[in-house]
């Protein structure tokens, strides 16, 4: 249907060209989108922005929340099996991933060290998860140094993920000019509503009163027009910033 002359594709298509530019995707997916409105929006769903979805902060901690309330030692007793019986590289991050699911982040560090040893010193992915214990250990300035060694030597790698663990870890450092910069860049196309919520419990801290309800009727607009899967998908945050928001009346 029509909206003032644009169909619905093309608005749906530009939505998904905002999220290529915003995300750093490379800028062949603004030429499939435009010349081919609908299905290239089709491909890039599927292809790039639902991926992007399941693989954010709120997802895993999701998946390991449910995984620790059924199986709270399954996986662990499994993953040390695993690593005595060959102590590979993906064992060692198997371990350490899953001694973070068990609240044991400090003792995830040792394997995530010496994972991050030869070939894999710059794995992206595992530079990411070891930046995520030493923040959950506290160790704020070496989760910054890591994250930033992690942008230093992968260019191209793009992780919201990542960029939402950067921000929080500037929120712990007192990093506060910087630390609103990358909330407010993220919030905007960010696929879920947890980085708003980091944003509004960290307006909330420095007592930015006024842009945390800037923030809030943003969040208003954005729920109104947002579909019932993604409410269903996003129900965690939207209760927490339903428990700001009573904070803030």
């Amino acid at each position: 249907m029509p909206f003032f002359g644009i169909g619905l594709s093309t608005i749906i298509a530009i939505c998904f060209a905002i999220h290529v530019i915003r995300s750093g995707q490379s800028y062949y997916w603004l030429l499939i989108l435009f010349m081919f409105p609908f299905l290239g929006s089709i491909v890039y769903f599927i292809a790039i922005f639902l991926p992007s979805l399941r693989n954010t902060r709120s997802a895993y901690q999701i998946e390991s929340k449910v995984r620790h309330i059924l199986t709270p030692q399954r996986e662990l007793k499994a993953a040390q099996n695993a690593i005595e019986i060959s102590p590979t590289v993906d064992n060692q991050v198997r371990l350490a991933k899953s001694l973070v699911d068990n609240n044991r982040a400090q003792e995830a560090l040792h394997y995530y060290e010496t994972a991050l040893s030869g070939i894999y010193k710059t794995a992206p992915d595992i530079l990411l998860e070891y930046a995520y214990a030493l923040f959950k250990t506290n160790n704020y300035t070496k989760a910054k140094n890591t994250l930033e060694y992690l942008r230093e030597t992968n260019p191209n790698y793009r992780t919201d993920q990542g960029r939402l663990l950067y921000a929080n870890i500037l929120v712990k450092l007192g990093e506060k000019e910087q630390a609103h910069e990358e909330f407010k860049a993220l919030v905007d196309y960010y696929p879920s509503l947890d980085a708003l919520s980091n944003y509004l419990q960290a307006l909330i801290y420095w007592q930015e009163f006024d842009e945390a309800k800037k923030q809030l009727n943003n969040y208003e607009v954005r729920l109104k027009h947002m579909p019932k899967y993604a409410k269903k998908m996003n129900s965690q945050w939207i209760k927490e910033i339903e428990e700001l928001k009573a904070k803030l009346k």
